[in-house]
């Protein structure tokens, strides 16, 4: 990774170039340091700090088709609403990433839906696409992490996959460091959450495009 993307800015034309580009050949990038360390700080205080109730547990599937299986996953998340300024300050800043990624990319990303998601120890994710080809509106995925000093022996890396010799095989293990940024194409990147050891922090976001009828947006999951 280069010098100037570990120092990811918004505001550089530059830096978007070359996610995008990333996402174009390889369909994923890590972006270590890429939120700004107060937002980061904010975000993390915010999470660390709601109550249980606020939280579900998280399933798989969508609207009539979602489900609860703890053998998949066992995170627990908290969408976001947009109803304070935190969460608004959070939008606004990945706002720019989907303006530069329609400029760049022509996606069509039409609006953007997100969830803190909590690790308790021993939580995980197994491999997983976000979306499938023809069956859902999401198209670029992102994952901003918020957990200061997190270490190998940690656990929780993110793993992502990709198709060697035939057959899928991991291609990058990702720490979920705090201020890190992963941004990746939701329907051809499989990816895993593998058991976390301590208390795991995350803000899981999907870029989306309006594949309804009748102008209105299909809801979130």
């Amino acid at each position: 990774m280069s010098a100037e993307l570990l120092a990811f800015d918004p505001q550089r034309e530059s830096s978007f170039d070359a996610l995008a580009e990333a996402l174009e050949t390889r369909g994923y990038m890590e972006l270590p340091g890429a939120v700004p360390p107060e937002l980061a700080e904010r975000l993390l205080l915010r999470v660390i700090d709601m109550e249980d109730a606020e939280f579900r547990s998280a399933g798989i599937g969508r609207s009539g088709d979602f489900q609860k299986n703890r053998f998949v996953r066992s995170d627990e998340i908290h969408w976001f609403t947009g109803a304070d300024e935190l969460e608004r300050d959070y939008l606004d800043w990945m706002e720019s990433l989907r303006e530069a990624m329609n400029r760049r990319l022509f996606l069509g990303l039409f609006d953007y839906e997100c969830h803190f998601a909590r690790y308790a120890p021993g939580a995980f994710y197994k491999k997983h696409l976000d979306a499938f080809q023809g069956r859902t509106n999401r198209v670029l995925s992102t994952v901003t992490y918020l957990n200061p000093g997190w270490t190998v022996a940690d656990g929780g890396q993110l793993l992502i996959y990709d198709k060697r010799d035939g057959e899928e095989q991991v291609v990058d293990s990702i720490l979920p460091l705090m201020g890190t940024l992963v941004v990746f194409l939701s329907d051809r990147v499989p990816h895993e959450v593998v058991v976390a050891h301590r208390q795991r922090y995350s803000i899981a976001g999907w870029f989306r495009v309006n594949d309804s009828i009748n102008g209105q947006l299909n809801p979130p999951q």
